[in-house]
């Protein structure tokens, strides 16, 4: 039986998956398809918001610390972001190459709330649901989410496939993005949440004794080279299924319902062999598998092909979501486990900045196959360095 505040928060992540599922797959083809975006500025899209994310950190943790009611900065925080999706309806209508560096500006004005909102939500909900709770009600949460999404994804592909070039289509999926966060507003403030009291105490903004932890720095460091080489691909993979293979919105949403699809039917296998096998062991053959997704779509320019290996990556990606952070969890000391976590994740917003831009240079220097065999490479030696970190701590065990 589930809890008030459960059910609210299911209600809130129904709205708040229509409303992603919407925008954010089809900003891409948008920029391509109406505004004449370049392969840079594409590739601007994925890397403007953990830019801005890492800049807005420390601002969001500070206000969040200070508010006596986390939902009400959360609720107004997702409006605001959603508003900007009203801006971008209009964006199509601003003459010249200047639509397409507009759109980027607001995409990064549009992550400083979603940073907030994002931090916010994890530390306001994880206060509301009782601890014993937590594992079953979030696996369960994530996958009615994901079938929310997959819904989503397809009625947009199946009305909206003749309308690729439309402006029209693109604006109505905007404008409905910014409605659908009225509603996630709505749910979001039906939460009880408690008044909180606000400590006045200081802690340290850092504690570099973690790097004296030898286990802590490997995992990083692989961890590091591992989501490298997964980012640098990021918009590669965009550019690919819209200036190569010409896929219309009815393919890019098919691409990302077959996706969903495999995500949703994967996660229980990887729960279970993690649980049998130990993470890390798992880990080494999901990165083995990560690495093959750039190699093998640039083989072919088939619709169903590229469907097909779209379903392939979401075995994988399923598994990378699952037992990545519970390994960085593994190597993470529990005394100083706070700092670890948030080293990684600023870590990780530089990579996330940085990685796609590489892509696209590579791309733009030689070619799209040079681009995608560098992805899969970066991606397989991390791949091989998992699997060395894991012998060489299996043998400590033994021994």
């Amino acid at each position: 039986m589930k809890t008030y505040n459960e059910k609210m928060s299911i209600y809130h992540g129904m709205a708040s998956a229509v409303a992603q599922n919407t925008s954010n797959s089809y900003i891409p083809i948008f920029a391509m398809t109406i505004l004449g975006a370049t392969n840079y500025q594409v590739g601007l899209i994925s890397s403007l918001p953990p830019l801005v994310a890492l800049f807005m950190t420390l601002p969001a943790a500070i206000l969040l610390n200070r508010a006596t009611e986390q939902k009400k900065l959360v609720a107004f925080s997702v409006v605001a972001a959603r508003f900007i999706f009203l801006l971008i309806a209009f964006v199509s209508y601003v003459p010249g190459s200047f639509g397409s560096w507009l759109l980027l500006g607001l995409i990064a004005t549009m992550s400083i709330p979603n940073t907030m909102a994002n931090m916010g939500w994890q530390s306001f909900i994880g206060n509301l649901i009782a601890e014993h709770r937590r594992a079953q009600f979030f696996s369960d949460r994530n996958r009615l989410l994901t079938i929310v999404g997959l819904v989503v994804t397809l009625t947009i592909g199946v009305v909206m496939k003749d309308m690729t070039t439309n402006k029209l289509a693109y604006q109505i999926l905007f404008m409905f993005t910014f409605v659908v966060g009225l509603v996630e507003l709505y749910f979001i403030l039906k939460h009880d949440e408690p008044k909180r009291e606000v400590q006045d105490g200081k802690k340290r903004a850092m504690d570099w004794s973690i790097f004296k932890q030898k286990q802590y720095v490997l995992f990083l460091v692989v961890a590091l080279l591992f989501n490298f080489g997964w980012q640098m691909a990021w918009g590669l993979f965009n550019i690919y299924n819209v200036r190569y293979a010409e896929a219309t919105i009815f393919w890019i949403s098919m691409f990302n319902v077959a996706n969903m699809l495999a995500q949703i039917f994967s996660f229980g296998l990887w729960k279970k062999w993690s649980q049998k096998y130990g993470n890390m062991r798992v880990f080494v053959w999901v990165a083995f598998g990560m690495s093959t997704a750039p190699l093998l779509t640039v083989l072919s320019t088939n619709l169903y092909y590229l469907t097909a290996m779209m379903m392939l990556s979401g075995v994988f990606v399923s598994g990378t979501v699952l037992i990545l952070f519970n390994l960085l969890l593994e190597n993470s000391p529990k005394e100083v486990r706070t700092y670890c976590i948030t080293t990684y994740n600023v870590l990780l917003a530089i990579i996330a900045f940085t990685a796609p831009q590489i892509g696209i240079w590579l791309l733009e220097t030689y070619a799209m196959d040079i681009a995608m065999y560098a992805s899969t490479a970066m991606r397989f030696l991390a791949a091989v360095c998992f699997f060395v970190l894991y012998i060489v701590r299996r043998k400590r065990q033994i021994g």
